[in-house]
């Protein structure tokens, strides 16, 4: 059993939902939320303090001072049935994690202000191979999440048959739209990024104008980035049923195929998505059924690299020189010096 503390404090005050809300909620999509995080290493992006005008979340930039945070450790005077993994990062330094087993633990970490859940594409036995390639698809400035389900529906589906592979698609709970595709665990985080580069660039021949791989901001115009980096170590995107910390408390919505085209991602909120739950389950229901070969991908990168010229993209700022990667300069940057 799970006690709320402060179960009337507001947590999304424009909405009206409180901290028991919060509690609920997550208890009423159980099955979901739980098969999303089921032993994955978890960042809890933590809210203590509710989604209040003016607060602040804690970043890389701004490591201190913020309302709301990222927990990458276990909580101190955590119950000893929140199970955690070790997990490295990629400054060599380490941590153990949350890693859910069991429901209670995301009602325990929900009633700490728990809003997202950000879990590792991995799982408790083996942290150093992912279980899951994850496509996200990012507007930029000018896009919209229309234009992100048009690379969804007429680029990645078709794509992802082409290599025999089964995507589940949802919605970010912002503009953007995420597939994840069940892998085998054979790969290394290495490996499944420059799977997902080739991937993206696959999308980007295919749509060309509409879609980039670019990872500078200046290069990409109004595009759908297919953001690669998300499949490296220690980069997590926020689960399926995860909140987030929005006035309205929008949260990530699974869906089928089917949905997409229709789906308008502001409509499944905290309040609605329970009613949907129950109405028709989780749409990720099968998401376990079958892993997947990464081989098809890597040829495609093989390709990419040795009839194209293709190279690796920069990795993220926080991360150590990489093998065979480009200089980590802004290109308006390098130009002047």
């Amino acid at each position: 059993m799970v006690k709320v503390t402060n179960p009337d404090k507001p947590y999304f005050p424009e909405a009206g939902l409180s901290k028991l809300d919060l509690v609920s909620y997550y208890l009423s999509v159980g099955e979901g939320i739980l098969r999303a995080l089921n032993r994955r290493p978890t960042t809890l992006e933590r809210w203590p303090g509710g989604v209040v005008e003016g607060a602040v979340l804690s970043t890389r930039a701004m490591p201190s001072g913020g309302d709301a945070f990222y927990q990458k450790r276990i909580p101190k005077g955590a119950p000893d049935w929140v199970e955690t993994a070790k997990i490295d990062f990629p400054s060599g330094r380490s941590a153990d994690e949350v890693c859910p087993t069991e429901l209670a633990v995301v009602g325990w970490a929900a009633n700490l202000g728990t809003i997202t859940f950000h879990p590792w594409p991995v799982r408790q036995g083996d942290v150093d191979h992912p279980d899951e390639l994850r496509i996200d698809l990012d507007p930029q400035p000018g896009t919209t999440y229309a234009d992100a389900v048009r690379v969804a529906l007429e680029g990645a589906l078709p794509l992802l048959g082409e290599l025999g592979m089964t995507g589940f698609p949802k919605t970010s709970g912002g503009r953007g739209l995420h597939i994840y595709v069940r892998i085998e665990p054979r790969w290394t985080f290495t490996q499944v990024r420059r799977a997902a580069l080739a991937f993206g660039r696959e999308l980007e021949r295919r749509m060309e104008g509409l879609v980039t791989t670019k990872w500078w901001k200046e290069e990409r115009g109004e595009t759908i980035f297919v953001d690669y980096n998300q499949n490296a170590r220690d980069r997590t995107i926020a689960s399926a049923y995860s909140v987030r910390p929005k006035p309205n408390a929008p949260v990530s919505a699974p869906l089928t195929w089917e949905e997409v085209a229709d789906a308008v991602p502001a409509d499944f909120t905290v309040k609605t998505m329970p009613a949907r739950f129950a109405e028709v389950g989780d749409r990720h229901a099968a998401i376990d059924d079958v892993a997947h070969d990464l081989t098809p991908l890597l040829d495609l990168a093989d390709r990419d690299e040795k009839d194209l010229g293709l190279t690796d993209m920069p990795y993220p700022p926080n991360y150590p020189k990489m093998s065979g990667e480009p200089k980590r300069v802004q290109p308006s940057k390098a130009k002047k010096d």
